[in-house]
């Protein structure tokens, strides 16, 4: 079953599935990130609030928002 990056607790991970339709500029910062479809993913941290949220993609720690993480879909390995 697949799920929103935004929906992950810490020690969550799992692969890339795909992204929200739309958002082109957005998608391009996530693919020059490292994070494209089938990548493994790492939910290493969630703030208290919710916002941010960092992860581990490629050895390389990343935090996005919120609103940001709501357009990966993630699935489970």
């Amino acid at each position: 079953m697949s799920k929103t990056l935004k929906d992950c607790a810490a020690g969550d991970s799992g692969q890339v599935a795909g992204f929200e339709g739309g958002g082109g500029a957005y998608r391009r910062k996530l693919l020059s990130m490292g994070i494209t479809p089938g990548v493994a993913l790492e939910v290493v941290r969630v703030a208290p609030m919710g916002d941010p949220i960092e992860v581990r993609v490629r050895g390389t720690s990343v935090s996005l928002r919120r609103d940001e993480a709501a357009v990966i879909h993630m699935e489970a390995v």
